[in-house]
């Protein structure tokens, strides 16, 4: 049975009862001091959380709508490589890759690196002066750019070529097609899975706690190995992801609500 539209302005139960169970963890940090003191300490790890998805979801969307714009290209080798890449890189679970960019890739580029840089008179650098960070970036980055950039695909091939056919009749670029015609009328398809795929690397941004990278995961961690209470710690963890990812997800729907009535009117 296909759901009723009206389902939509259903009132918000479950964000009343999350609401109210938040508040309840807001209250046992203020008052209780091992709370207060696992918080303070989580608190150092959600700056990391917020640059790593922050770069990593800029550079991934760089990528994929490059990816993108490869898989519609007129040629076919562009096409072919852009379907390889996506299909690979799709397949591979991000821990994974975290792993395999980590171990593999980072010091096979730092190999290419001294070897350019011997002949260019550069200094070389060693494995370990490629920051863990940046390895955990670099991995999120290659991983969600495939799936990015079929959102990019999907959201252009929206477009209707009649469209495009009439700003080529009247001289416009390519790039000014691109600018005034397609990205415009894409931007609306591509922004909700867009937000969704943000939010879920927020999400996976914990995975580069396996890399020691200190985040909010990999504090979290450290701190209930230390003062062995679990169940606190990962309350607090799981609280603060879930008020950034909640967070996100009402400012989508608010947003995607919004779009959608721009385009009935």
């Amino acid at each position: 049975m296909i759901p009723s539209p009206k389902n939509d302005k259903d009132f918000p139960w479950w964000l009343l009862v999350a609401g109210a169970i938040a508040a309840w963890m807001i209250f046992e940090i203020v008052t209780d001091d091992l709370y207060t003191q696992v918080l303070r300490t989580l608190s150092r790890g959600i700056g990391i959380t917020i640059f790593v998805t922050l770069v990593g979801f800029f550079s991934a969307c760089v990528i994929g709508l490059m990816l993108a714009s490869a898989c519609l290209s007129k040629y076919i080798v562009l096409r072919q490589s852009a379907r390889f890449y996506i299909e690979i890189v799709r397949g591979i679970p991000i821990i994974v890759l975290l792993l395999y960019v980590a171990f593999v890739i980072a010091p096979a580029l730092v190999a290419a690196w001294n070897w350019a840089a011997t002949g260019l008179g550069f200094e070389p650098i060693r494995t370990r002066d490629f920051p863990l960070l940046w390895r955990a970036i670099l991995a999120l980055t290659i991983g969600y750019s495939a799936f990015i950039a079929e959102v990019f695909r999907a959201g252009l091939q929206s477009v209707d070529e009649g469209q495009i056919e009439a700003a080529e009749a009247l001289g416009l670029s390519g790039w000014q097609r691109f600018r005034h015609i397609v990205f415009p009328q894409a931007f609306r398809m591509i922004l909700p899975p867009l937000g969704n795929d943000f939010v879920a690397m927020v999400k996976d941004s914990s995975l580069v706690s396996v890399l020691g990278v200190t985040d909010i995961t990999q504090l979290g961690k450290v701190t209930a190995a230390g003062n062995f209470r679990y169940f606190e710690t990962y309350n607090v963890v799981a609280l603060i992801y879930l008020m950034m990812t909640v967070t996100l997800s009402l400012g989508l729907q608010r947003l995607e609500r919004r779009l959608r009535a721009k385009r009935t009117e």
